[in-house]
């Protein structure tokens, strides 16, 4: 059976991450630009923008122009919950069924360490994440996710920069979206090969993951892509070498 549009928030669609990306480099851009720069037609990027804009991703409004007709629209990314209902909804949804389980399930609950608002945002992550099919690996003590794109894979070889800077800003637009102190920190791309990681981080304190490396959250779209590269690219050789010399030989090559 053939997945739904919106089935991992519609991210799985190349056309849709270019417009995604576009909107999170620009915001406020108007439709006729987006078609201009990602060479979609305009009513095929019209419907992309319509499920970005129903999965919370991103907002738009209308740009007073003081002419008579119908105004433009301009599209930007979601990162405050007063400006997509939606958005607000699945904040309000996560933080609901983290509470639920921690109620069921005392001994997940890190409240007491972490506090409520930190609760609340690991909560929205982790649902984010889920619902984009990265099967997130949350770590409440080190404030890592290990994540697993298997899903994007296809998009990844095809245009990387791209795939990897817009979940990397949808990370920081989630985060941002709910009252609390944690903030995206580092990325790691491929510590596995097939796995990434996210390091979060609390304002005002020191990182708690010691994972050497790594990208910082604020690096430009070619850098990520460079770093996500030369990850594979190690992990590929370590594992061509486990096959030649088994896993001595390849940890004695590392």
């Amino acid at each position: 059976m053939p997945r739904r549009v919106r089935d991992f928030r519609g991210l799985t669609e190349m056309s849709r991450l270019r417009l995604l990306h576009a909107i999170q480099r620009r915001p406020g851009r108007l439709l006729r630009d987006l078609v201009e720069e990602t060479g979609l037609h305009i009513n095929t990027a019209r419907d992309h923008l319509r499920v970005l804009e129903d999965e919370g991703l991103i907002a738009s409004a209308a740009v007073e122009t003081g002419r008579r007709g119908r105004p433009p629209v301009a599209y930007s990314p979601v990162r405050d919950v007063d400006e997509s209902p939606v958005a607000e909804r699945r904040i309000q949804d996560a933080k609901a069924r983290g509470d639920l389980i921690r109620r069921v399930q005392p001994e997940l609950d890190r409240g007491s360490e972490l506090g409520s608002s930190t609760i609340h945002q690991l909560d929205a992550l982790y649902e984010h994440l889920e619902d984009a099919g990265l099967e997130p690996v949350l770590d409440e003590q080190d404030l890592t996710v290990g994540l697993k794109p298997c899903v994007y894979e296809p998009l990844i070889v095809e245009e990387r920069p791209v795939v990897c800077a817009v979940h990397a800003k949808l990370v920081r637009d989630q985060l941002e979206q709910v009252d609390g102190p944690l903030e995206l920190r580092r990325l790691h791309p491929y510590i596995g090969p097939k796995r990434c990681e996210i390091v979060l981080g609390v304002a005002g304190e020191k990182t708690r993951a010691s994972r050497p490396g790594g990208v910082s959250s604020d690096a430009a779209d070619a850098e990520l892509a460079s770093q996500a590269d030369a990850a594979l690219r190690e992990w590929q050789r370590r594992s061509a070498r486990v096959l030649r010399t088994g896993p001595e030989g390849a940890q004695r090559a590392s």
